[in-house]
């Protein structure tokens, strides 16, 4: 093999290796996405067989995490990537830790799904964990589709989503704080249900972190501490 055909194949390699782990971080925000909606759906509807899936999920997740972390390891020590590549990778490992902190508390809500379950439907709650836990799941997919699509729009879009979903979190446990010293009986089930709304809030403060990536992805910035307006 001449010294041109040796480049050209190490160059290949290394452009699989550089889509092979775009493709996981894929593969693995699919099986977020897919926890997230499961576990909304088993709380609202005290599915304890559809919790016990999005708990069971968590651990395939986790094994996600470190092998693409692995990947992402090998890329750096082998191929030492530069510029846009080098953003990439930094990029897909950042990422990665959101998607497992973000099957994380998927598995609260479900685990909050599980505990419920015997106690019947919440009598408050259940409107906001539907509302917000929509606006979340379209953040959480967009996110992934502009990491994908490597679409700045996109991103910046669902970085001013999570504003709405802080507002509407506020409001909601406002409002369930109210109804608690209302009656007191309701203490505890609504609590799980405050419990439940925060781990959606998180999941959208991940989404936000996913969006930002493809943001620093594309021109090289990290905005993460940055306003919106800037």
């Amino acid at each position: 093999m001449d010294i041109t055909s040796h480049t050209h194949h190490i160059s290949q390699q290394y452009n699989i290796e550089l889509d092979d782990i775009r493709k996981h971080l894929s593969e693995m925000g699919g099986m977020a996405q897919r926890q997230v909606n499961d576990a909304i759906i088993a709380l609202v509807d005290a599915d304890i067989t559809k919790a016990e899936q999005v708990v069971r999920a968590d651990k395939t997740v986790n094994s996600m995490e470190v092998s693409i972390d692995e990947e992402c390891i090998r890329i750096l020590a082998r191929r030492q990537p530069a510029a846009s590549d080098l953003r990439l990778v930094i990029a897909v490992t950042k990422a990665i830790t959101d998607l497992e902190r973000i099957g994380d508390e998927a598995s609260k809500i479900a685990r909050q799904a599980i505990a419920m379950s015997s106690e019947g439907l919440a009598p408050r709650g259940y409107v906001e964990v539907r509302h917000i836990g929509g606006l979340v799941s379209r953040m959480l997919q967009d996110s992934l589709d502009a990491f994908a699509r490597l679409d700045m729009e996109m991103a910046e879009n669902v970085v001013q989503m999570d504003r709405t979903v802080d507002l509407e979190y506020g409001t909601a446990m406002r409002e369930l704080v109210t109804f608690m010293m209302e009656d007191p009986r309701s203490i505890t089930r609504v609590l799980n249900i405050m419990w439940s709304l925060r781990a959606l809030e998180r999941i959208g403060d991940h989404a936000r972190n996913l969006a930002q990536y493809v943001i620093y992805l594309v021109n090289g910035e990290d905005v993460r501490h940055t306003s919106l307006e800037e």
